[in-house]
Parts: C-alpha cells; sequence; structure tokens
C-alpha cells in the first residue's frame, strides 16, 4: 500500500510512541487525523511539543477511545488506523483493573466493529511484549505462549483475541503490531533509560535499578515507528 495521500487515523497520537509516528506520517505525506484523549486542560499531550508548520496540518480529533460513537465519527472517511491508544503503566493495572479491561479491550472492539462497518482499508492494533510474560525461551518468536502476568498483560492480550477474531470471522484487513521495549524522546521518566538518565544527571556515583538480571532488546522510538510504516505499506502481512 502506497501511504502517500492516504487519510490516516492515530489513536493514541497524544502518547510517547504515538506522537512520533504522527511525525512520520506526515513525513510520509499522509493526511493526518490524531485522536487524542480529551481533557478539560486542552492539551494534546505530546503533540503540543511538535512545530507549528506539522500541527497545522494535522486534524485533532479530542474523545474518548472507550465510547464507540467517538469512534466511529473519528473514522469516517479514514483509510488506515493506527490503533495505539491504550492505558499501559502496570502498578496501576494491579488496583484498578477494570480501567484496563474498558479501555484496552473494549476501546480495541471500538475500533475494530467500526472498522468492518466502515470498510477501512487497512488496520493496525497495537500489542505489547508483556503478553508474553516471563519468557519461556529465547528469542522470544509469535509461538511463545501469552502469560496474563498482570491486568495489564491480560487486557492487552484480550485486546489482541478481539482484534484476531474479526480478521479470522470478517476478513478484516487487520495486523497486530507488537513493539518491544521502545525507548526515546517524550518517554515516561520511570522506564529505565530515563531512569538511567535521569541519576547521571544528578551526579549519581552508583545507578539504582533494582534487579538486574533480566535481559532486554531495546528498540529507538524512530525505528519502532518505521516499522509501523513498514508494516502499513507491506500487504502481504495482513
Amino acid at each position: 500500500m502506497d501511504l502517500k495521500s492516504k487519510r490516516v487515523l492515530v489513536t493514541g497520537a497524544d502518547g510517547f510512541i504515538g506522537s512520533h509516528l504522527v511525525e512520520r506520517l506526515l513525513d510520509e505525506g499522509c493526511q493526518v487525523k490524531a485522536f487524542c484523549y480529551y481533557n478539560s486542560f486542552n492539551s494534546w499531550g505530546w503533540l503540543d511539543s511538535l512545530t507549528k508548520d506539522q500541527l497545522e496540518r494535522v486534524e485533532i480529533f479530542t474523545g474518548d477511545i472507550r465510547d464507540p460513537n467517538g469512534v466511529r465519527t473519528a473514522m469516517k472517511d479514514i483509510d488506515v488506523v493506527f490503533h495505539l491508544a491504550a492505558l499501559i503503566a502496570i502498578p496501576f493495572s494491579y488496583h484498578s483493573p477494570d480501567s484496563y479491561i474498558d479501555t484496552n479491550v473494549k476501546g480495541t472492539l471500538n475500533i475494530v466493529q467500526a472498522a468492518k462497518d466502515l470498510g477501512i482499508e487497512r488496520v493496525l492494533v497495537t500489542s505489547t511484549s508483556e503478553v508474553y510474560g516471563t519468557a519461556q525461551y529465547i528469542p522470544i518468536d509469535e509461538k511463545h505462549p501469552r502469560q496474563p502476568q498482570s491486568p495489564y498483560s491480560a487486557s492487552k492480550i484480550g485486546a489482541d483475541c478481539i482484534a484476531e477474531s474479526f480478521y479470522r470471522s470478517f476478513n478484516l484487513p487487520l495486523t497486530i503490531v507488537r513493539p518491544f521495549n521502545t525507548y526515546g524522546p517524550r518517554q515516561s521518566a520511570r522506564a529505565v533509560i530515563p531512569t538511567i538518565i535521569t541519576q547521571l544527571l544528578n551526579g549519581k556515583k552508583e545507578i539504582q535499578l533494582g534487579d538486574v538480571t533480566p535481559t532486554r532488546d531495546l528498540l529507538f522510538v524512530k525505528d519502532t515507528v518505521e516499522g509501523f510504516v513498514q508494516i502499513a505499506k507491506a500487504d502481504n502481512l495482513i
């Protein structure tokens, strides 16, 4: 698929990866609509950091991914949907799991239902490495069992399954994108790379990270969003 001039919707556009994806899609020549979480501060999250020229080329739609009517309205006349909107903080999910089911599972259901009814050309649903839990073998591949080790990971597994069911039941042109350990500008300060940088900037002589035995493959955010773009272009990955 040639994305140039395509009308694309990015949910979660106000977030870390979503805001970078909006920038990349503008460079690709897309007509970008950015779905941002409505708030009383009139803030567009990380999109507020884009240049004036970039923002003038983005249509902002404020709403709530949990609301099917708002989602459907945002998706009218759209060709391609990049669905990134989600609650992602694992600790918060332990005491507020309902909100994760509503946002991550129901939000994804809202997207795929509207996509089916509106005849969207392509849908990319964002998953997470957390669906695999603690690795039973490495390197982890797509055949690795999915293990819900937190309410957050359970909600993302549920979202993946909803998406897969619409692909299998209705031939919805859908691809699940599963980024691993993305880092870069605009990332939450609680993540490992910002934590290390913050401690160094504060003059720490010894970095405190807790358990240092796990290993991770880290991916720079610009490479992550490039993956989204290339997946959207590759018709044989549906």
